[in-house]
Parts: C-alpha cells; structure tokens; sequence
C-alpha cells in the first residue's frame, strides 16, 4: 500500500481538485472526513503563507500524517488587494460563496471594466512528520465581471475571468482549469516535492 498524504482542508471543491491535479503520485490521497478527523483552523495569519503553513502543520500534529494544505484568495486592485486573506470570510463566516459574490460584485459596481483587474493567489504547505514544512505558491490574473458566469467553479470562479480565454473559471473544463489556476500552477511544484519526498531525495 502506498504511504498516505492528508489533504488539509474540509472544502469540498478544493478536495476535488487537489484529487485531479495531484493523480498520479506516490501516495494515497485522503481528507480529514476519511480519517474522522475534526479539525479548526483559526487561520490567523496575515498571509496567504502563514495561513497555509499553520493549516498543513495543525493537521500534520492531529493526524501524524504527511500533510498538504493552501490558502488562496483573491486580490482586487480597485479594492487595494481585498479581499485576500479573508477571501473566505469577506462577507461573514457564514456566508455561502452566492453571498460572497455578490458583495464582492456590490462593492465595485462602479468600478469601469480597466480596473477590474484582480488576482487569485495561492500557497501551498507540506508539513513532513519530521517538521519540515515546505510551501510553494501560484498566482492567475484576470478581471471581474459584472454578473457571475459558469457552473463548474466555486468560490469567486464565476466572476473572474481569463481575458485571453474570454472565460470565467467556473466556465473553463477542469483539465483547461487546472493549468492555468492559481492552484494548479502551485500544485505542479507540489508535486515536485511529494515526489522526492517519495523518493526519499532532499527537497531543498
């Protein structure tokens, strides 16, 4: 049996896609609900690094286990980088990704098509058992649209879109998204460390 990996995150479409962007390697891929394992992370960090970094390690500690997790978001430019870290929590902690949306959408209503450029970012953490963590990040940029866009996406995907594809995220099939997403890009040099660490090779 391959050695397991623990996905670090209880969000169901980020489950989804580090399945498809990550198949292929060494290692049985399996999320805290597979394990039992009821976990919250307070995510006090003040970056997209800080926050991925006390995730992967807060599940590695809970569950001895060779651990990945990100934090991602988005930046607006026309809102100074909001809502970055506290993309997931800009429109309350329990607001749903509709109510998300539609305030981000609410608050540059105004805002003229040329400066709606926005940016997802993301880091993604590797907490090893020895106390290793590794982070790795990747970044997409694109516009804001004025009404939401797609079903396949989740989070801010149905309006941010591609120019140079003219889609949205939620728009874009998963093999297209996966290669040019934020998480994608950073996944690929995730899966550079998993490998080594697979292998037994230094990852530095």
């Amino acid at each position: 049996m391959p050695p397991k990996l623990l996905l670090g995150t209880n969000n169901q479409g980020k489950l989804r896609e580090y399945r498809s962007l990550l198949e292929g390697i060494p290692f049985e891929l399996v999320s805290p609900g597979d394990l039992g394992i009821s976990c919250y992370v307070p995510e006090t960090g003040k970056t997209f690094q800080e926050n991925a970094c006390q995730k992967a390690t807060i599940f590695m500690r809970r569950s001895g286990m060779l651990t990945l997790a990100d934090d991602s978001g988005l930046e607006v430019d026309a809102l100074q980088g909001e809502p970055g870290v506290m993309s997931a929590r800009y429109a309350g902690e329990s607001a749903s990704d509709i109510d998300r949306v539609k305030f981000l959408l609410d608050k540059i209503r105004e805002v003229p098509w040329e400066k709606r450029t926005a940016h997802f970012r993301a880091v993604i953490a590797i907490a090893a058992t020895d106390g290793q963590v590794y982070t790795v990040e990747g970044d997409c940029s694109g516009y804001i649209t004025y009404e939401p866009r797609g079903e396949k996406g989740f989070g801010y995907d149905p309006v941010f879109i591609i120019p140079e594809l003219g889609k949205t995220m939620s728009e874009l099939i998963p093999s297209i998204k996966n290669c040019v997403s934020h998480r994608g890009k950073a996944a690929m040099k995730a899966r550079e460390i998993l490998l080594k660490i697979a292998a037994g090779e230094p990852s530095h």
